[in-house]
Formats: structure tokens, sequence, C-alpha cells
């Protein structure tokens, strides 16, 4: 769907991270977590290209007036990190937005296992808050965050308001464990002998050794990834990555926006 949403709040909750909520049509009650969204910012020739951004959240807002009924919203997590987002952290309740939204393959999260694992690296936890929400009534769910510094550590108490365990880990050792969350996740992963699913979310070298953990532990695992998109829709080609059968005569390429975001790791050539 294309439409206008209507900016409830975009707030900043760590430093040079934001939470935005904004209206959306009924219809967004279908998408599935790890799908996304692109967001038109500014009704300019610049910045002239969409941006895409994760689905944070998605849910019912109380009628803001009398007489309204119950409104659909939409919830976007970003960090500023060039032009867009930081034209997008300028705005406030009462400004619009064009979106192109839900796009995307979302997680497959009706898997039969006990426990599902969330991994999120800094931004990369956008997708996986909605994800544990559609968990947790049904599963035990454990989240682990990793960050350079305590600033890069979002929305703990959120996720730990829905009932998830959560264990943090930070390269400096400012907040949580010191060290990579991988490390802290492949500790938790192997003490416990029961059946379990990953769904990881973040920068490509962390992805890299969760998808390593997950094939020497055989574990199945679902990844998100982040890519650079002109057009979300698989048209500009612009966001491939290497599938498992691909070899300089036989090119195998997978478009991270209309093939994924989400892919099981077993689909993706790692090297």
């Amino acid at each position: 769907m294309q439409f206008k949403a209507m900016i409830i709040s975009n707030r900043e909750v760590s430093p040079g991270y934001f939470r935005m909520r904004m209206t959306a049509p009924p219809e967004m009650k279908d998408a599935r977590p790890g799908q996304f969204v692109m967001v038109r910012v500014r009704n300019a020739i610049d910045p002239l290209l969409r941006r895409p951004f994760g689905i944070f959240d998605i849910g019912i807002n109380e009628a803001e007036y009398p007489g309204q009924g119950p409104q659909v919203y939409l919830e976007i997590l970003y960090k500023v990190v060039g032009k867009g987002t930081e034209t997008l952290s300028t705005y406030h309740h009462g400004d619009h937005l064009d979106i192109l939204a839900p796009l995307g393959t979302g997680f497959a999260a009706d898997t039969p296992d006990e426990e599902k694992i969330l991994v999120g690296g800094g931004i990369g936890l956008a997708p996986l808050y909605y994800l544990a929400r559609k968990l947790v009534d049904k599963h035990r769910v454990r989240l682990f965050i990793g960050g350079r510094n305590r600033d890069d550590i979002l929305c703990v108490t959120e996720f730990e308001r829905l009932g998830v365990e959560t264990y943090v880990a930070t390269d400096d050792g400012t907040l949580g464990d010191r060290g990579f969350v991988t490390e802290v996740m492949e500790r938790h992963l192997l003490a416990e002998q029961r059946a379990k699913t990953i769904f990881a979310c973040g920068p490509m070298p962390m992805l890299k050794a969760v998808a390593e953990i997950s094939r020497r532990t055989g574990t199945p695992c679902q990844v998100s990834l982040e890519a650079y998109m002109a057009c979300g829709m698989g048209a500009c080609l612009g966001c491939v990555v290497k599938g498992k059968e691909h070899a300089e005569d036989s090119p195998d390429y997978r478009c991270v926006c209309k093939d994924g975001p989400v892919f099981d790791f077993s689909q993706l050539l790692w090297i």
C-alpha cells in the first residue's frame, strides 16, 4: 500500500536513536514481523530516494478526540546517520509522511520448538520487538542485545515488560557483559539442551557469527539483512546478496528487499 501517515510522536530514546509512531490504515495489522516500510522523508527532490525501516511495532492507539474510533499505528526505530534520517528527526506530531508498506518477506515464526532466541545488534533490534510481541504468548523468548556501548542498547524495558528474558553485551563493558553479544548467546545456547530457533538482525559481521554458531550447533536460524535500497520491490537490483549456490560461472543473487529481508541462514553464501 501507499498511504499518508500522520506522525503521532517522534522521540529520542538514546543519543542519536529515535522512535517514531505514526497513523496507519487498518490493513497494516496484517503485516508480519520482519517486514519493512519505505518512507519518503521529504516532498522534494533531495533526498530523492525513499528510506527503508523495519517495522518496530503495530498496534491500536486510543482515540485522541471525542467521536474518533481507535486508530492503527505503525512504529519505526531509527538511527540518525545521514540526510534522510536527520530530516526525520526534525518532524513532530501532526507532520505527514508518504509510506509504502508492508514490503518484503518476514520471519517464519510458527516453528514448533520450545524456545525462541532473538539476537539484535544496535539498530538491528528494530524488527525484533514486533516479533517478540507475537511470540511471548506461546513460547519462551530470550533476547540478546549487543552494541558498542550503553548508548547503543535500546528499549530493554519494553522487551522486559513483554516478559522477554533479556541479556546485554557491549564492546566496552559499559552495560551488561563485556564482549560480543554472539559470545553471550552461544554460552546460553549450549547451556540448555532444548529445541530452539534463532532470529537475528544486525550488522553483517554479527550475522556471520550467528550463522556460524547456528551451523556448528545445528540450530535453525533466520536472519534479517540490512541493505541500502532504492525501490524496495526488487526492480532496481541495488540490494542483492549472494545465495548459497553462487559461483563465478553461475551467479546466484537474492534481492534483500523482495526475497528478504528475512532469509534462512542456510540460503546465503557467508564467505
